[in-house]
């Protein structure tokens, strides 16, 4: 019961519709329509008794899946150009699911939107006429940026979400989003976002080809061409690591001079300069006291189509957990800038017991970096397994403390945040 809008000319309708309401589709299917159309394509059952089974048989569409890329028909970018409305003034009766405190739209809400949308995206690209449904697993792996335009999402006009296919290796696709609310009739940009979606074999085990992408015109070949170049960013700012690689010299002049900030001068004044005694500075904090902690437990009702935690949730959770830790330190509501380099490290299990973390891990006049560390803990083993990593950039209404680590390890987590702050500025 969806639509696929065909375009002429990819970008320049894009842009027509970002400033104009006039396009929009009579008739365009909504977020509850989208989910459906996800269980049909890999036929998960709505009943959990039944989900496993219904993966079991998934098992014999292997024989479906090409052996090369090549085998593959190749797709153009509009052919997996979607529109989808979230009517949040047409139907007031979806409007609680999404509203905040602040009378303005739930943000965690519009992650777990844009995921689902992305991974159906994909399976439109990947759509193969005479098969019902797909062979492939399409999971998220990475969102690679969401910039927000706008800072309030207005619970009471309708929502429309576009998105296409902008970029394909062999077995991963870039999806390029964009989400508009109208205004008086004209739709507005909100946010724009990338995700990069991986696809996989029908026991979501291994890699899976998928159809080669083919730009039509110097618009989409540029757009390709910026897909290839967030791909070998991703490289490069994985490469360069703290984890992997010692801070540049710039950094370690960082380091050293908040060290120097935070010596106690009464130790100095004695002429017994300890590298132990520290003393914080005016305006600021300790950064080991700026972080809160939370725990899910995860539900069969959180589960995805592949009965794993959907990962829209583990957004959402973040997020708040994020948004939260924000608002505590700054002590005033904090608004979402932008969202990134968000990696899909593994599946969290259904009766996983997820145990989230928010640091504060760098600040800048009103701007707070926020880190949201996700791990899952095996009550049997007692072992810890990391699964996901966030990174939200938060504007406050006032101007916030300064924090401040303390130890070598905090103070990477400082340059780390400071690395992806910097690069949010630069995309914004």
């Amino acid at each position: 019961a969806y639509r696929l809008c065909i375009m002429r000319k990819l970008p320049s309708v894009l842009a027509r519709m970002l400033t104009s309401g006039t396009s929009v589709s009579p008739r365009l299917p909504d977020m509850s329509e989208v989910r459906s159309r996800l269980r049909d394509i890999v036929g998960a059952s709505t009943n959990w008794r039944d989900h496993v089974q219904a993966m079991q048989e998934r098992k014999a569409l292997h024989t479906l899946l090409a052996k090369r890329q090549e085998d593959l028909p190749p797709r153009r970018m509009k052919d997996s150009y979607l529109e989808v409305i979230l009517p949040l003034g047409s139907q007031p009766e979806i409007r609680e699911k999404y509203l905040n405190v602040y009378n303005s739209v739930r943000f965690g809400r519009i992650l777990e939107d844009l995921d689902s949308l992305g991974v159906l995206i994909c399976y439109t690209h990947t759509k193969q006429e005479m098969q019902q449904r797909s062979p492939l697993s399409i999971v998220t792996a990475l969102v690679d940026k969401i910039n927000l335009r706008q800072k309030i999402i207005h619970p009471d006009c309708d929502i429309k979400f576009t998105g296409n296919v902008s970029w394909v290796g062999k077995t991963s696709m870039e999806v390029r989003m964009h989400m508009l609310q109208q205004h008086d009739g004209d739709y507005s940009p909100v946010l724009d976002a990338t995700f990069v979606m991986v696809a996989r074999d029908p026991e979501n085990k291994r890699p899976a080809f998928v159809n080669p992408l083919i730009p039509e015109s110097p618009e989409e070949e540029e757009i390709f061409k910026q897909g290839e170049l967030n791909k070998l960013k991703r490289i490069e700012f994985s490469t360069a690591s703290l984890l992997k690689m010692a801070p540049t010299a710039e950094e370690r002049n960082i380091v050293h001079d908040i060290f120097l900030n935070t010596l106690d001068p009464r130790q100095e004044g004695e002429g017994t300069v300890s590298f132990r005694s520290r003393k914080l500075p005016p305006n600021s904090v300790w950064i080991e006291d700026a972080k809160l902690k939370g725990l899910e437990i995860c539900h069969p009702e959180e589960r995805n189509i592949f009965n794993r935690i959907f990962g829209g949730f583990l957004m959402r959770k973040a997020f708040e957990l994020g948004w939260a830790t924000a608002c505590s330190y700054g002590g005033s509501r904090p608004f979402i800038v932008s969202v990134d380099d968000i990696m899909f490290q593994k599946p969290v299990e259904v009766g996983s017991l997820l145990l989230l973390s928010g640091q504060v891990c760098y600040t800048e006049k009103n701007y707070i970096q926020i880190r949201v560390h996700s791990e899952v803990y095996n009550a049997n083993t007692k072992e810890h397994h990391t699964t996901n990593i966030f990174h939200f950039t938060f504007i406050s209404e006032n101007e916030v403390p300064q924090v401040v680590p303390k130890t070598y390890g905090e103070s990477m987590l400082y340059l780390d945040g400071k690395r992806h702050f910097t690069a949010v500025m630069k995309e914004i």
